[in-house]
């Protein structure tokens, strides 16, 4: 098999191998949330002003699906709406006290996750992370400048 598929195959089934093992603790401590929910309050909490434009971008979802998503978070009084002075037309997101208590409970599921899988970090060197990073962000750039070219 090539290289360059073997390679996007095998961080493919990375991902959905570390998805699959804490989907079940997710589950449990943040019931009643989907993961596409508790990802727009994620961005949400770390994203400035974010309205609807940025959190599709972030989430890598349509407009129309995080119209839905954060029209059920507000009326479970997750998240609120606000106007900003100079921009009285566009709608931005921040997350309710309820939100900040679920956000809070995701941060805390992802530092003990990280904790669980400190040996595999541990023994990386600056290089080995260098290396994954700059692999990583040459794809990610050839992917946003094809998006680009096709939106010319």
């Amino acid at each position: 098999m090539d290289k360059r598929q073997l390679l996007i195959e095998e961080y493919l089934n990375l991902a959905n191998e570390i998805i699959l093992r804490n989907k079940p603790e997710m589950e449990k401590e943040l019931q009643g949330f989907t993961l596409n929910e508790l990802e727009v309050i994620e961005h949400i909490a770390k994203i400035p002003d974010p309205n609807v434009t940025k959190l599709a971008e972030a989430g890598y979802m349509t407009r129309g699906a995080i119209s839905k998503l954060t029209k059920k978070l507000i009326a479970r009084d997750i998240i609120s709406t606000y106007q900003r002075e100079d921009n009285k037309k566009e709608r931005y997101f921040q997350l309710t006290e309820n939100g900040k208590k679920i956000n809070d409970k995701h941060e805390r599921l992802h530092e003990k996750w990280l904790q669980r899988d400190a040996s595999v970090f541990e023994t990386m060197t600056k290089d080995e992370f260098d290396t994954v990073f700059r692999f990583i962000g040459r794809y990610r750039e050839l992917i946003r400048n094809e998006k680009k070219e096709k939106h010319v």
